[in-house]
């Protein structure tokens, strides 16, 4: 015969409770993307400097050497984040180049 507690919780026969732990669902962490700028010859340097100081939170020092890396090798990762993040970096400098009459172009790609 079954007893219950004052909480109405089943303690067995004897009076003592029965331990049950919950399964914790295991979480998997997003997969994250690579926002890559490209090298083009039209677009000024110290614009390419604004960009990833005003989109990507970087220090005119971190930009410099991000945009000359783009510069001598043709492509360069600006950043990696979650998807969400990375679609609205690459939408916001797409058009903010557009928006400026420069061609820069900004993608992403799984990381």
């Amino acid at each position: 015969m079954s007893q219950y507690n004052n909480d109405g919780v089943e303690t067995g026969d004897g009076g003592t409770r029965t331990a049950v732990q919950e399964a914790r669902p295991r979480l998997k962490r997003p997969p994250l993307y690579k926002v890559i700028l490209f090298n083009d010859d039209f677009t000024p340097m110290d614009f390419v400097v604004e960009v990833l100081m005003r989109f990507f939170g970087m220090s005119e020092e971190k930009a410099t050497q991000i945009m000359l890396h783009v510069h001598t090798r043709g492509v360069g990762v600006c950043g990696v984040f979650t998807r969400d993040v990375a679609e609205t970096k690459v939408q916001q400098v797409n058009e903010y180049s557009r928006r400026h009459q420069h061609p820069l172009l900004c993608t992403m790609e799984e990381a």
